[in-house]
């Protein structure tokens, strides 16, 4: 998955408009114009179609991460210069609070069903002789269960 794909599939599963998305990068200290998201969200055959920095999405993950739970105290996170799906994951995990049980339930919401030692793999230090890389179905999937988890909510 590409980092355009993915914020434009968060922005989808909590209804973002454009102000609430500068916000939350503003949340991360880092100030975005409308424009540059509008680039970021459109679709690739677009001729005004922007690639997403892997900088530009940990910053939007951080910042996700403050709008849903708050400010913590110390110094904010340093955005990652390159991310890979296993960041990514565990950026959502922490900006949505979930645990191994709400995780492979949202995992099965989009069918996909997966053990807790399956997906505990994805969250260990990649030295570690566990530690299993997050392919794009896996955060296809997930993000596909989330849609569906936290959208479905909205309309309730």
């Amino acid at each position: 998955m590409d980092n355009n794909d993915i914020i434009r599939r968060i922005r989808y599963s909590f209804d973002f408009n454009d102000s609430k998305m500068i916000e939350i990068f503003g949340l991360a200290d880092h100030q975005v114009t409308r424009a540059q998201i509008s680039d970021w969200l459109k679709r690739d055959v677009d001729p005004d179609y922007e690639e997403m920095p892997d900088k530009q999405l940990a910053i939007f993950l951080n910042g996700l991460i403050i709008d849903k739970r708050g400010k913590k105290e110390g110094p904010k996170p340093i955005p990652e210069n390159r991310l890979n799906n296993n960041i990514i994951f565990r950026k959502l995990r922490i900006a949505l609070n979930l645990k191994d049980d709400d995780i492979l339930k949202i995992l099965e919401l989009a069918d996909f069903k997966m053990s807790k030692h399956e997906l505990s793999a994805f969250f260990r230090k990649p030295g570690q002789s566990q530690y299993r890389e997050c392919k794009d179905q896996v955060l296809r999937n997930f993000i596909s269960g989330m849609q569906l988890k936290y959208r479905e909510n909205k309309k309730l």
